[in-house]
């Protein structure tokens, strides 16, 4: 699994284990290769982003196809690539298949998508095919990649009500926080999200990955926990949560 992930526009976190941050809405998607398996984390904000993703991936692992897919929340700039991976496993936290498997959640993300900038045909056709997660997580889940395994918790609700992160082990834990941590800007809390639970989300991160982990954030750099901790109190301060 030792391959240049540099080469393909991909920062390598550990060995296996890599992200690119998107362009445009700068979204982080991560990557985690098993021997028998490879796990992508999130899909990007349309079909063809997805596409370019699937692309790079087959080109860095030397044809190899996405697997698994874990979504760690339902917002367009994270989920509507999904349709491009054909025949992919998709996790997502519970709730998140009834959200994603209705009319109402597909007019939802393709206005929000358009909203934000994203061309009104690109975005109603990926809206037209979105994927539904098939497999939920209540609480936490272990996938063996081959080789390698990680989990997926459920630590939400917080920056929406249908967090997934994604623990991978390691000499130096990596942990990918969706959008419950970001680095390049403030935290979003749109009108799905849950202020009261956020700060409780984000000790679940840290009670995860621990005090050397790496964290990924859903948009920024990689940080460390004394950024995730003072982020979450800087949270509990906005919204007045203990």
């Amino acid at each position: 699994m030792d391959v240049d992930w540099e080469a393909y526009g991909w920062e390598r976190l550990a060995d296996g284990v890599g992200r690119r941050r998107l362009p445009g809405w700068d979204a982080t998607v991560g990557l985690v290769l098993g021997t028998e398996a490879v796990l992508l984390y999130d899909t990007g904000s349309s079909l063809a982003e997805g596409a370019e993703l699937r692309a790079q991936i087959s080109a860095l692992t030397g044809g190899r196809k996405v697997t698994h897919i874990a979504l760690s929340h339902p917002h367009f700039d994270h989920v509507l690539g999904t349709a491009v991976f054909a025949g992919a496993e998709v996790f997502g936290a519970v709730g998140t298949d009834e959200l994603l498997g209705g009319a109402r959640a597909r007019e939802e993300l393709r206005t929000d998508a358009v909203a934000q900038g994203l061309d009104p045909a690109v975005a109603e056709a990926a809206a037209e095919v979105l994927v539904a997660p098939r497999h939920v997580v209540s609480g936490e889940w272990t996938l063996d990649l081959g080789g390698r395994q990680v989990l997926l918790a459920n630590v939400g609700p917080g920056h929406t009500g249908h967090d997934l992160a994604l623990c991978v082990p390691g000499g130096r834990e990596t942990v990918f926080c969706g959008d419950l941590v970001e680095e390049s800007g403030e935290p979003q809390a749109g009108p799905d999200a849950i202020p009261s639970r956020w700060p409780d989300a984000l000790d679940r991160l840290l009670a995860l990955g621990g005090e050397e982990a790496a964290y990924v954030p859903g948009h920024g750099a990689v940080v460390d926990a004394t950024f995730v901790r003072a982020q979450r109190d800087e949270l509990a301060r906005r919204f007045e949560v203990p």
